[in-house]
């Protein structure tokens, strides 16, 4: 059983057909919730149908206004959330849009630590010179979402192993990590790097070498 204590439940479920600037698109339910831990206002997106006998593909994506929303080539954000629509659409699943924005420590925060990240920091380091987390976020209410959708096992799609190492203590069986594409450009190339470097995140380092060397 996971292990939390106050059991979430859905609060309403509605049709939104998505579309991207590519002209991709794809209709998903979203689904909001009663009783999640954290009191924020997170939201699941489901779509598509898992074919009989096979685990749902789920990504825990947290918000990220600069990226999502405008584009911002800083980080690999946007670029991942779209491929994780489609990704997520063909197979049939849920992408759980989190509202954790800057890794938990909040938007105004965040673009502190970029302009400590312009003096040099990394995005770990600019975070810890605020006197801030290097990452914030805690996955229960992923879990107690995932729990009220009757997900309890599932391929998680993430390159980051602290998502998966945290749902299975919250009691959800991840039985495969797939990653995420590689979004990498010069803006975002040291940000990347970090990722490898200080949370063990999945990305092929010596590819993103190449590119911050060029």
């Amino acid at each position: 059983m996971p292990d939390f204590t106050a059991a979430a439940t859905q609060r309403a479920r509605v049709r939104v057909p998505l579309r991207f600037q590519d002209g991709y698109g794809v209709d998903a339910e979203l689904v909001t919730f009663h009783g999640l831990t954290d009191g924020l206002e997170h939201v699941a997106v489901v779509l598509g149908d898992p074919a009989p006998g096979t685990t749902p593909l789920v990504r825990l994506h947290s918000e990220c206004l600069t990226g999502d929303v405008f584009g911002s080539a800083r980080c690999d954000c946007g670029p991942q959330l779209r491929e994780a629509v489609e990704r997520i659409a063909e197979r049939g699943g849920v992408l759980l849009y989190l509202r954790q924005e800057g890794r938990g420590i909040g938007l105004y925060n965040k673009l502190d630590a970029y302009a400590l990240q312009d003096e040099g920091l990394d995005t770990y380091a600019a975070n810890a010179a605020l006197g801030l987390p290097e990452d914030a976020r805690d996955y229960t209410a992923a879990a107690q979402m995932l729990t009220a959708l009757g997900i309890g096992e599932l391929d998680l799609l993430s390159n980051n192993p602290d998502k998966a190492d945290q749902l299975r203590t919250l009691g959800i069986d991840v039985q495969g990590r797939v990653p995420t594409g590689v979004f990498a450009t010069p803006d975002n190339v040291r940000y990347l790097r970090a990722k490898v470097l200080q949370t063990q995140h999945t990305l092929p380092l010596g590819d993103l070498a190449k590119l911050s060397a060029g």
